[in-house]
């Protein structure tokens, strides 16, 4: 993203409904970061929140501040689960999804399905799917 990404955020024009943002053609992002999204390496910093104990290896979309100030009260409930590296989201949907109702849908799914084996065969196809060529975020 370009320096003062936020500020600019107003300026671009939201192609998601509800609590999310997407662009596909983001103006904000830099050349070095389409590349990084479109490989899937923009995702590599988030193992330091891994080993921090912040973030799991498989959980819920992590969300954001402007997020979470829009959310109604059934959406609290992915909350209770920690935010992931991979999801349901990132295997069954990544950058087609732009209604944050099916996000939500998707995380509440991943809580009621949970257990190691889920995240075992989430955490595999995940790497399917980062390996698929032009399988990266838009």
């Amino acid at each position: 993203m370009c320096v003062n990404a936020e500020e600019l955020k107003e300026k671009v024009a939201n192609q998601a409904q509800g609590a999310i943002f997407k662009n596909t053609n983001d103006p904000r992002i830099t050349t070095v970061g389409r590349f990084l999204r479109r490989t899937s390496l923009d995702e590599l910093p988030q193992f330091w929140n891994v080993l921090k104990g912040e973030m799991s290896l498989v959980g819920t979309r992590p969300p954001t501040p402007d997020e979470v100030e829009n959310y109604e009260v059934p959406q609290w409930q992915r909350l209770n689960v920690k935010p992931g590296m991979t999801r349901e989201w990132q295997v069954y949907g990544r950058s087609r999804i732009t209604n944050f109702e099916q996000v939500i849908e998707l995380d509440l799914r991943y809580q009621k399905n949970w257990s190691h084996w889920y995240d075992l065969q989430l955490i595999l196809k995940t790497l399917l799917i980062v390996f698929r060529k032009n399988s990266g975020a838009v």
